[in-house]
């Protein structure tokens, strides 16, 4: 990996704006002659992809949390195989919209208290944190107002309704009080503009 190549990824709950928000800072750092990778978790690469379908859609309890865990991480590692280590070795900045932290919160905080197992898992099979990470904190019931709008088809989660989400908002505070070395909580309740200008003044 070069000294140039950088590793962030955006983090917070369903129909928080990280989605925009990570490609309007690809799109800035294009701009400014950056070469930029954008991808996502889960999926990133074709066989992240195909997991993905598994793990976004259908019924809420179609899985296990603890399926839920090994899915996310089999996806994770084929994503960090082909295509975010590749990228960073050609000193690319990769920005991924959701990593490992998605998986600490939604299974390992939320669903059974399964976070040493999560923990465990990275450890043995990814073994690699962002660089920086942004956390777009917002109003869980504005967030997911918004994410059911989408009628993605991958509402799977966004189905387990507001106390959920609530839930998964809490453990990424927390997750940020933890880890202030590479984490960043931003606004997201204000307007892309402005939000996407205080995440590129924190570069």
């Amino acid at each position: 990996m070069t000294a140039t190549a950088r590793f962030i990824s955006f983090e917070g709950i369903d129909g928080s704006g990280k989605s925009t928000q990570a490609r309007l800072l690809a799109d800035s750092l294009r701009a400014d002659g950056t070469e930029v990778v954008l991808t996502r978790e889960p999926g990133g690469s074709p066989g992240a992809e195909e997991i993905r379908s598994l793990l976004l859609t259908g019924d809420t309890d179609r899985w296990s949390a603890r399926t839920e865990i090994l899915l996310f991480t089999a996806a994770r590692r084929d994503h960090l195989e082909k295509t975010v280590l590749p990228a960073l070795d050609a000193g690319r900045t990769v920005i991924s919209d959701r990593f490992a932290d998605s998986t600490r919160v939604y299974q390992g905080a939320t669903r059974g208290d399964l976070r040493h197992m999560v923990d465990q898992l990275h450890t043995l099979m990814i073994g690699r944190e962002p660089d920086l990470t942004f956390i777009i904190d917002m109003d869980p019931a504005t967030a997911l107002r918004r994410g059911l709008a989408r009628s993605s088809g991958e509402d799977r989660f966004e189905d387990m309704g507001l106390p959920f989400q609530e839930t998964l908002r809490h453990g990424f505070l927390s997750l940020a009080r933890a880890n202030t070395d590479r984490c960043v909580v931003i606004d997201g309740n204000r307007d892309p503009a402005a939000v996407a200008s205080e995440i590129r003044a924190h570069l």
